[in-house]
């Protein structure tokens, strides 16, 4: 990827918490150029070698519940601009219209099939195709839905100078997410309100770190730390 100028950045991420993250990155131009060639290398080449898992997989969801094998939501990337995130559809069709905007550990929406996709990580795989196009990034800030990036923090949106990323180490300390707000709820706290107020921040801060360590070969290491947390 390509870091923009300072004065061609959005008003709203021009602050002095972001421009502390903006001189790290303006000094690791070779490393994000690299960033990119690993992206489309890999992304493609998993692709390939995965597309008769794909197929499977997308039998599997048609076969268990009416809908679209895809679940298409707006997502917020670098700089701010929004794209439509791919991932294999793990709750009922319109789930988003039903309840909350993120998952409970037993949520009802999620399908039968898709409760074994999540527990394997496997909803995930098709954003190599947000990959492909330029969207995301294989490490990164996971892209988060407008309504949370509203409430992002002047040093949080220093996370918009970067792509949005599939894995994180913020991903991998709060795999079980769902479950500490499904407490949250049984507690009778409300879930966005604790996302926002309490997970949010947390998972924020090694996203923060992430940007100021930033390398090919620290990013090289969060890849396999995932695959290893998955396979677990």
């Amino acid at each position: 990827m390509i870091l923009k100028k300072w004065d061609d950045l959005p008003e709203n991420l021009k602050n002095e918490d972001v421009k502390k993250y903006y001189d790290i990155l303006s000094k690791k131009k070779v490393s994000l150029f690299l960033k990119r060639l690993f992206d489309l290398f890999f992304s493609l080449t998993i692709m390939i070698v995965l597309l008769p898992f794909f197929i499977i997989v997308a039998i599997a969801i048609k076969l268990d519940s009416k809908g679209t094998v895809f679940y298409r939501q707006e997502r917020i990337t670098t700089y701010g601009k929004t794209f439509k995130i791919f991932k294999f559809r793990t709750m009922v069709q319109n789930a988003d219209k039903m309840g909350t905007l993120v998952t409970i550990g037993h949520d009802k929406r999620i399908t039968r099939v898709g409760k074994i996709i999540r527990r394997i990580r496997l909803d995930e795989i098709p954003q190599l195709i947000n990959v492909l196009k330029g969207e995301m990034t294989f490490v990164g800030t996971r892209p988060e839905v407008k309504k949370y990036v509203d409430c992002y923090t002047d040093e949080m949106k220093s996370t918009l100078l970067m792509p949005a990323g599939v894995t994180s180490i913020a991903s991998i300390k709060y795999k079980d997410e769902d479950k500490i707000l499904e407490r949250a709820t049984k507690e009778g706290k409300d879930t966005d309100t604790t996302y926002i107020t309490e997970v949010l921040p947390q998972k924020m801060q090694y996203n923060l770190k992430y940007i100021a360590k930033f390398s090919i070969w620290y990013d090289f290491k969060t890849c396999i730390e995932t695959v290893i947390n998955v396979l677990r």
